[in-house]
């Protein structure tokens, strides 16, 4: 009996030690558990719910031991919890030895990989489940003393994945915060341009809205070469007043420095898109003006602007490249006493005047005074600079002076003409050079063709030039004859020549036959037949009139073609003694040219330079009978309005303001009416129209076997996609295509 109460003893002791044992493992289990499952989720709600110091738990007990069930992390060690859900607990234990390897407590923070990874063990350690049975231990004595509580462990991941998200260093977020919300509701307020808004969204949108002018409230590279250029704005003709530089010194919050950077885009924009298009549009000028719109692009602006090395050179690039834009901002600077040298002054004194020698009789009179060395300079006369003789050089420069200024151009220098050298610098010169450089921005950033060399015919109505440019030099030039001031004006374009009429027929323009020539015969019914003109009736009663080619007609014998609507051309002239003349305004629009058949053959070997044509060559096709002679590849023409330019030899030369369009847009200017100025101000187009007209009786018509109302006069004179028929009396045109 001793013998069996002995044995139970010790089998009880048995059971005792296993049963600790037991729990001893389930309760490591359970803990390695816990920090295996610690998703971001189940340690903010752990973190949310107050726990127990590990001192204070109770021992584990079997009902202690569950499934975990919130667990999201996918972790092979809970799956194979789960597939075994209805074994026993101690079996559920030795199935899972890898469970009772742990990290100590004071390694919690590293748990930031269990998000993603399952918690791994070497399996050797996890072979022997009670070969450390003081594995509960070491959390414990962890525990005891810990530098926080584990629910702080557990706080601080929670902010990580916001952090992840965003590219935006931490001391821009607040910055990029404020562009979104004003981006989202108020851009309106600071871009009155749909497309600049849409392009300001996608731009910032694309970053985060982090701001690209600061960084950490200091202004970037780029926002100081933004700043600077739009500081510097008067040396292109421009008003640094239109482009308002916020003051980013004084922007010390999230809310100023985000209003001060999207000021500074608005006034990027503004700066670019005026430098590059002009601060008023074209039609606030003039209806007989039409240039091509190139407006700029937001979205271009920004990225290349702000990702340029150097952003002011980039946002200055915007302006007019062509070489005498530059040179005329060189001039400007100068005028203003930005240039080299000392500004001269010319002091009074008694009139000076030369006079030429007149045959025998009268000698040439050149007087002296010292004052001419500095006229010669305030003049830019370079030749005898320190010469003090009033010569025939002297004289001619003081009479363009007073050409250009509004002044009797008598060449004597008189008192009004010595005030007007002395005037301050912001004056007439001045305002001519803006509004000069103002056109420029008119006109196509590339003028000429690519492919032939970037060749183009320039014409400049005041100067009464018409030059030929290819790669930048000048290949050829000569005088030419322009508009009437007035109705008859030189209109202001930008086309492309695409074919030359040797022969032409002169279509007279409906202007000239209802104000003109109509009229006139009413008083003298044969004045057309004694001029050699053709009038042709149609059966609705309108009237073609039209010169047949010959050494008489109006258009001489050569035509120069480029397609527009104010129906203008360049041409010979029978005319030639106007070219001698200084001022050449006598047209009706078209441009005469004084060598049309050296101009002919310097056009077509720009197109076709195998066929080597020469003035020989065009002048034997001289006939009565049309021929066309059309460019493989149109020429760019170019029909300008330059009062202001740099000369060969660099000096500023003024043009009379022949049109008035120079006072025209210094009044503009000076009354600035701001953005409104690029507004497109629509004008009556130019009418055609032929209206029924009653004849008066000895009239001679040619025919009246025209259809209703016979093909147009744009179709007479620049060609139609179906040739009309021949009226009758006149012979088919021959056309050659070379």
């Amino acid at each position: 009996m001793l013998d069996c109460l002995n044995h139970r003893r010790g089998f009880d002791r048995v059971l005792m030690t296993v049963a600790a044992t037991f729990l001893t493992v389930s309760a490591t289990s359970a803990l390695a558990q816990d920090q295996a499952r610690s998703s971001a989720a189940e340690l903010a709600i752990e973190a949310a719910i107050p726990r127990p110091e590990p001192a204070n738990v109770p021992p584990p007990t079997a009902a202690d031991i569950k499934l975990d069930t919130t667990a999201t992390v996918q972790d092979p060690a809970k799956e194979a919890a789960k597939t075994e859900a209805a074994a026993p607990a101690p079996y559920k234990v030795e199935a899972k030895p890898s469970d009772v390897a742990t990290t100590p407590a004071a390694d919690a923070p590293k748990n930031e990989t269990a998000k993603t990874e399952p918690v791994k063990s070497e399996p050797a350690k996890a072979d022997t489940a009670t070969a450390t049975p003081i594995a509960p231990a070491a959390p414990a004595a962890a525990a005891a003393t810990p530098a926080e509580p584990p629910k702080d462990v557990a706080k601080e991941p929670a902010p990580e994945p916001v952090k992840a998200a965003s590219n935006v260093p931490a001391a821009d977020q607040p910055v990029a915060d404020k562009l979104k919300d004003m981006i989202g509701a108020k851009s309106s307020r600071y871009f009155d341009r749909k497309n600049e808004r849409a392009a300001v969204e996608k731009f910032y949108g694309a970053r985060e809205f982090a701001p690209v002018w600061t960084q950490a409230g200091a202004l970037t590279a780029a926002g100081k070469g933004v700043i600077s250029r739009l500081k510097d704005a008067a040396s292109d003709g421009l008003n640094p007043a239109d482009y308002p530089v916020p003051d980013f010194t004084a922007a010390t919050t999230p809310d100023a420095l985000a209003e001060a950077e999207l000021k500074l885009t608005a006034s990027m924009f503004d700066y670019a898109r005026q430098a590059q298009s002009g601060r008023m549009h074209w039609s606030q000028v003039s209806a007989d003006i039409l240039y091509p719109e190139h407006p700029t692009d937001p979205n271009e602006v920004l990225i290349k602007v702000t990702t340029a090395a150097d952003a002011s050179a980039a946002l200055d690039s915007y302006n007019p490249p062509q070489k005498l834009y530059k040179e005329l901002k060189a001039k400007l600077a100068q005028l203003r006493g930005q240039g080299d040298g000392p500004v001269i002054e010319i002091t009074d004194g008694p009139a000076l005047k030369y006079t030429p020698a007149r045959g025998k009789k009268q000698a040439e009179v050149v007087v002296e005074d010292p004052r001419v060395p500095q006229l010669r300079a305030k003049l830019g006369i370079t030749e005898n600079a320190n010469d003090t003789r009033y010569d025939a050089t002297v004289a001619e420069a003081v009479r363009k002076f007073q050409d250009g200024a509004d002044l009797k151009a008598t060449g004597i220098l008189d008192d009004r003409t010595v005030r007007a050298l002395n005037s301050p610098k912001r004056d007439r010169q001045i305002d001519t050079v803006l509004v000069n450089m103002e056109r420029w921005r008119w006109l196509p950033r590339d003028l000429g063709a690519p492919s032939l060399g970037d060749a183009y015919v320039i014409l400049n109505i005041p100067d009464y030039t018409l030059k030929v440019m290819q790669r930048g030099q000048q290949v050829w030039t000569t005088r030419v004859v322009t508009g009437k001031p007035g109705t008859h004006a030189t209109p202001l374009l930008s086309e492309t020549m695409k074919y030359i009429t040797v022969n032409p027929t002169w279509n007279v323009p409906p202007s000239i036959v209802y104000n003109e020539y109509l009229p006139a015969l009413q008083q003298d019914p044969t004045v057309l037949q004694r001029m050699g003109l053709r009038l042709e009736q149609n059966r609705d009663g309108s009237v073609h009139i039209s010169q047949p080619p010959g050494e008489a007609n109006a258009l001489g014998r050569v035509r120069f073609n480029f397609p527009n609507k104010f129906l203008v051309y360049q041409h010979d002239t029978p005319d030639k003694y106007l070219f001698a003349k200084e001022e050449r305004a006598y047209s009706h629009g078209c441009m005469r040219v004084q060598n049309p058949d050296q101009y002919a053959s310097v056009l077509l070997n720009i197109t076709m330079p195998n066929e080597h044509y020469t003035p020989e060559r065009i002048r034997s096709m001289y006939g009565s009978s049309e021929v066309d002679l059309k460019f493989p590849t149109p020429i760019p023409v170019n029909i300008t309005y330059q009062t202001a330019f740099v000369d060969d030899a660099g000096k500023l030369q003024i043009r009379k303001d022949v049109y008035g369009r120079d006072a025209t847009m210094i009044n503009i200017l000076k009354n600035n009416r701001g953005k409104d100025l690029e507004n497109v101000v629509a004008h009556a187009q130019p009418s055609y129209s032929r209206p029924a007209t009653t004849l008066p009786s000895g009239v001679a018509v040619a025919n009246s076997g025209f259809s209703s109302s016979g093909p147009s006069f744009f179709e007479r004179l620049f060609g139609a996609p179906t040739p009309p028929p021949a009226p009758i009396g006149r012979r088919p045109q021959r056309v050659f295509t070379r």
